[in-house]
Formats: structure tokens, sequence, C-alpha cells
């Protein structure tokens, strides 16, 4: 697919910052930080062109003006499995980017397709150019 040790690359280079998340655990969640935020540089990543662009498009908000790309979690009320979570949803951002979308095959249309769309388009258009603003004389 593309290349293997990105996954790996990202992880070693992902800073893990732990936040006192809203969510479940109650009052706990007030007292500790259960909340993981792991941020990466997309820059230090080396990702070609093509799939630096899809990282950005797929991460969506998550991709900072910096370059860095935050994934949190905060489901869970431990820290072990939120930072499971987060680095998985890395994993799956990373691995959505560099998958290469199918290409589009274009729509051929015939001759008698076309002439059939463009009759189709004519009557209504004659339909809509029919219509009109009603007059006292038209009563």
């Amino acid at each position: 697919m593309g290349d293997p040790g990105l996954i790996e690359r990202a992880l070693a280079l992902a800073e893990e910052s732990f936040l006192a998340g809203s969510g479940p655990g109650g009052q706990n969640a007030n007292k500790v930080a259960t909340e993981v935020q792991l941020r990466v540089n997309a820059y230090k990543l080396r990702l070609s062109p093509e799939v630096f662009a899809r990282l950005r498009q797929v991460a969506g908000s998550r991709f900072t003006l910096s370059g860095d790309l935050l994934v949190t979690a905060k489901e869970h009320r431990t820290q072990e499995a939120n930072r499971a979570e987060a680095r998985e949803k890395l994993a799956q951002l990373l691995e959505e980017a560099q998958r290469v979308p199918k290409k589009r095959a274009k729509s051929r249309l015939n001759r008698v397709g076309k002439v059939e769309r463009l009759k189709t388009k004519k009557a209504r258009g004659a339909v809509k150019a029919s219509r009109g603003k009603v007059t006292r004389n038209d009563w």
C-alpha cells in the first residue's frame, strides 16, 4: 500500500499530553487527567505530497496551521485505555491518507442518449416558459 513504517515513525514522534477531560468518570474526571492528546508534526513524517494532501483532507480540523496533527481520546476512564484509543485513531488516519482513491470512470453517453436528453430539456423548458404572470385578461 504505502510506507510500511509510517505508523511506527508517527508513534515514535508523537508527543503525549494528559488533560483533565470532561467525560465519563463522575467527580473523578475533575481530579484525574485521563484525556490523552497526541500531537505529531506531519512535516517530520516525510510524506509524499499526495499523501500529505490526503492527510490534511482526512484530518480536517485536527490538522493545525503549523502542520501538527492532533488526536484526542477521552472515551474511557483510564489513561491507558485512552492512550491506546488515541494511537489507534492516529494509525487509522495515516492508513486512510495512504489509501489511493479509485479513479472515477467517466460516464459515456451515445448520440441517441444525447438527443433524448436535449429533447426532454426542451420540453421542460417549454413547460416553464408557458408559466407566467396571470393578468386580468386571462380570466
